[in-house]
């Protein structure tokens, strides 16, 4: 049975919302992801430095999700601004907004790639004469950025469309991370969202969740995220990933992406390169996820800066020691997977297959 986006809105309604524009007060107020699954605690955003301290601080997280708040953080960059008179102010104080959210996270693409929108966006207004005062100009970015929340939406449909043509009934889907509604901020996913249609459907499918550390997005939000939608989810540990799939426990692997290169090379949460080499070798099929905005058609491998953060993120569990204190750590927060253990990568725009160098542009640019 072939879905419309429509009818899957229809039948699918998410239970968590993490990210809420509130118009009538112009706040932004997402979901406090660092608090769960402990605490349920929205956190309101009305100025674009607490906009990227809320990306840095992981408060908001996942690359979809990033980019729809940064969006969201540009506007604000404007409202209430008492140094914002002027439509020449605004292109100012906008290019000052991009370079502190750009700064909050540097691997995620699509924070750069929200913020350079609106700001093109609000340049091209103020040229062309379409906005004659701010207010005028905030009202369009509004729209703007409410379209890129609804195309990040209508994309995660698509891709869980083309997703659930991989999965059978009574299927086991590993994963990575959190790549569901919580990282999108749609309430669906990317990596998540073929599991969540089939149970909407009434198909059997369950999920294995490693933990992730350091930060446990495994355990504490797709743990929490597939509870809260009823969906059958078994917890691991990250060292116990290689035996469920040599145990036939896993059917595919599907993982989203913060940034995908021209090439196929994935960059994604610490871990999904070792998922994704025992995959391969065990004849398991791999898939990336994730919609054409987290594509980097320009860049080369090397040229991709890995984050690293704080080495006591290691050293500690949500501030309990667990090392020594002067114990030196290396933490980057992502990996990437090379081509050659990628079975596809699933976009809104259709599956693409290797040879990812010769495909990726096909869909990608269509």
């Amino acid at each position: 049975m072939k879905l419309t986006v429509k009818e899957v809105k229809e039948l699918f309604k998410p239970k968590l919302l993490p990210i809420i524009w509130k118009d009538e007060s112009n706040t932004l107020t997402i979901l406090d992801q660092s608090l769960l699954p402990f605490q349920k605690v929205y956190v309101d955003l009305k100025d674009v430095e607490n906009t990227a301290l809320a990306i840095k601080n992981m408060q908001v997280r996942g690359a979809p999700a990033i980019g729809i708040t940064a969006g969201y953080g540009m506007i604000l960059a404007l409202i209430n601004n008492k140094n914002v008179k002027t439509l020449d102010d605004a292109i100012r104080e906008l290019t000052r907004a991009k370079t502190i959210l750009d700064s909050a996270r540097p691997t995620a693409v699509n924070l750069v790639w929200a913020t350079s929108r609106m700001l093109t966006l609000a340049k091209n207004t103020v040229e062309s004469g379409n906005a004659k005062a701010v207010n005028e100009l905030i009202e369009l970015m509004k729209v703007e950025a409410k379209k890129i929340f609804d195309e990040e939406y209508d994309a995660e449909i698509q891709m869980g469309l083309y997703g659930l043509e991989k999965l059978n009934d009574g299927d086991t889907v590993l994963t990575q991370c959190n790549a569901g509604g919580l990282a999108t901020g749609t309430g669906l996913g990317t990596a998540l969202a073929p599991v969540k249609l089939a149970k909407a459907l009434g198909m059997s499918v369950s999920v294995i969740a490693p933990e992730t550390r350091p930060w446990l997005q495994g355990s504490r939000l797709t743990v929490y995220e597939l509870m809260e939608e009823g969906i059958k989810v078994t917890l691991i540990t990250d060292t116990a990933v290689g035996l469920v799939m040599y145990r036939d426990m896993v059917n595919n692997v599907m993982v989203g992406a913060d940034r995908i290169l021209r090439d196929g090379h994935v960059f994604n949460k610490i871990g999904t390169f070792k998922e994704a080499v025992i995959a391969h070798e065990l004849g398991i099929p791999f898939y990336a996820l994730a919609p054409t905005s987290s594509f980097d058609l320009k860049s080369n491998v090397n040229d991709i800066k890995i984050e690293e953060r704080d080495p006591n993120e290691v050293r500690t569990i949500r501030g309990i020691p667990i090392a020594p204190e002067d114990v030196n750590v290396y933490n980057p927060v992502f990996d990437v997977t090379p081509p050659k253990y990628i079975t596809g990568i699933i976009t809104e725009k259709g599956i693409i297959y290797p040879p990812f160098h010769e495909n990726i542009r096909k869909i990608v640019e269509r």
